[in-house]
């Protein structure tokens, strides 16, 4: 065998649809944009301690002041609810959803002895889990954005610092998420299933 041929023995790498890649790239660059501005709006005011709370450092902040980091936030929360609208159809249309989320046989894999079919079911039920989050966070988002408009919403949360509180949260929620996510990704086909969502 030559230097340069491939290794007969070596598993193909996974193929994925470029709209898969699209989505991925998409929503890994949104949420990081989101992360920075977000921090850049909670450091104007924080969330826990008030003025004299502690801080995020500039450097992992984005905007560079309040309006500066709101214009991103917003800009980015744009482009992160539309792509997840846009999958959503998707998933919907292509009927994939049937093998998205967690059903009774995913509870019955996790107490089996297969390690392929706890990974896959540990998989629906964090696509399942992650849902209400991130519809916490988009709806007390707007919350804040337009109280007004939305106040029979953000009523619903008590008072506006536990409307900061919940959508703080889901910050690190959808944070935990992304790295299991990652995690169960490697753990199937390791590197080449994680470049494959994204080139």
């Amino acid at each position: 065998m030559s230097p340069k041929s491939p290794n007969p023995k070596s598993p193909p790498a996974p193929k994925q649809a470029i709209f898969i890649k699209a989505f991925h790239s998409i929503n890994l660059i949104a949420l990081i944009l989101m992360t920075a501005s977000g921090l850049q709006i909670y450091n104007a005011n924080p969330v826990f301690g008030g003025r004299a709370g502690w801080r995020f450092p500039k450097e992992i902040l984005l905007g560079g002041w309040l309006g500066g980091g709101r214009n991103w936030h917003f800009a980015s929360m744009w482009v992160f609810s539309m792509s997840l609208l846009i999958y959503g159809i998707y998933i919907f249309l292509t009927r994939r959803w049937k093998h998205r989320f967690a059903s009774e046989k995913d509870i019955q894999a996790l107490q089996a002895k297969n390690p392929k079919r706890k990974n896959y079911a540990w998989h629906r039920i964090a696509y399942t889990a992650i849902i209400p989050i991130l519809l916490l966070a988009i709806l007390s988002g707007l919350c804040m954005y337009k109280p007004v408009q939305f106040a029979w919403i953000s009523g619903l949360f008590g008072s506006w610092q536990n409307l900061r509180i919940a959508h703080f949260l889901t910050v690190p929620i959808v944070l935990i998420f992304a790295i299991a996510h990652i995690f169960l990704s490697f753990k199937v086909g390791g590197f080449k299933m994680i470049r494959s969502m994204f080139v």
